[in-house]
């Protein structure tokens, strides 16, 4: 099977499995999942992009977390608007995570970008989990715990579905 039938048919597979299991469970985020499945492929698609992805895509959710925090904990939110409070919060989170990729398992500076993304993303569209006690929970609530759990899933279904279009391009050997 040509290489782009075999990574589709891959794809489609389990890309109706994972949301099949994501909208069954209904905690995790199928919507992370596949940006986490796609970073893993614009990392490389092999064990390295892998872990790249889950951990740079993490120390997006944890600064994108810490943004939050910060807004929702301090005078400055009060002091400044939020507006402005929260645009010199993400200038200064987006500097760090460019200047975190001089460390090889960070430099995949856009996987930190989809996570930072991402989480917020989720924080903005359901309000009421950007609150101080959701954001230090323990439990599915918690950006920091369901939208990184979800996009390291969906990487690891990246990874399956290149194993799986690796085994759809395998010429049957001959006798």
């Amino acid at each position: 099977m040509p290489p782009l039938v075999a990574l589709s048919a891959a794809i489609g597979l389990l890309g109706a499995v994972a949301t099949w299991v994501f909208l069954s469970a209904g905690s995790i985020l199928i919507w992370a999942c596949f940006i986490g499945w796609g970073c893993f492929f614009h990392s490389g698609g092999t064990i390295d992009a892998l872990k790249k992805t889950v951990i740079c895509n993490t120390v997006g959710a944890v600064f994108a977390v810490a943004s939050g925090l910060i807004i929702l904990s301090t005078p400055l939110t009060q002091a400044l608007g939020l507006p402005l409070a929260a645009a010199l919060l993400v200038g200064i989170f987006a500097a760090v995570l460019c200047l975190l990729a001089y460390v090889e398992i960070l430099s995949v500076i856009p996987a930190s970008f989809y996570g930072f993304a991402a989480t917020f993303a989720f924080l903005l569209q359901t309000p009421q989990k950007l609150a101080v006690a959701k954001l230090t929970a323990f439990n599915l609530d918690n950006a920091l715990i369901v939208v990184p759990l979800s996009m390291a899933i969906g990487a690891g279904f990246g990874l399956l579905s290149g194993k799986l279009s690796g085994l759809l391009q395998a010429k049957p050997a001959h006798a």
